[in-house]
């Protein structure tokens, strides 16, 4: 572990943010707004897939919480990471469309997480870590009806501040 007994205690923030890329019925399921009743599903396709796909329940929801989770474990998961004691942890989940040049429509899911801590060391790797966990959730919630179709990348750590480093802003 690197040895950070010589820096001073600053507030560090830092915001990751990433995406799954989804088939359509998968966005199309976590948009939708109707109820799911898991012991009496209708055997039409959307309500059939609805239901295999959120057994366990609201995919945002559980991402959103085990990106918080998992910000708080990185020092367990990521080798020679220092444990801090995180102040704070916001963690967005957003569906999006977007239109291609072809005029096709390609859909994601986009995980922004902001970490803070009062501490010697920055927050990277916790806001990098919510982001990841974050969207293996989603994944894993998803893949009974879109497994074989769902891509994750464009991980990235938008911005950070406090440190000695300074602060920088990456807008993508």
């Amino acid at each position: 572990m690197v040895d950070v007994s010589d820096k001073s205690v600053t507030k560090r923030t830092a915001t990751a943010i990433g995406r799954i890329y989804i088939p359509p019925i998968a966005y199309d399921l976590v948009v939708s707004d109707y109820p799911v009743d898991n012991d009496n599903a209708v055997e039409d396709g959307k309500t059939e897939a609805k239901t295999k796909a959120l057994r366990k329940g609201d995919a945002l929801t559980a991402a959103q919480l085990a990106a918080i989770m998992g910000s708080k474990k990185t020092h367990d998961l990521i080798p020679l990471c220092h444990p801090l004691p995180l102040t704070k942890v916001a963690v967005t989940l957003t569906p999006e469309r977007d239109e291609n040049v072809s005029g096709t429509h390609r859909h994601s899911i986009k995980c922004q997480a902001t970490v803070t801590t009062e501490g010697k060391t920055g927050v990277e790797m916790e806001a990098l870590t919510a982001v990841s966990v974050g969207l293996l959730t989603v994944w894993d919630m998803l893949k009974a009806v879109a497994g074989k179709e769902m891509v994750i990348g464009d991980i990235y750590v938008s911005e950070k501040s406090g440190g000695r480093s300074g602060d920088f802003s990456l807008s993508r």
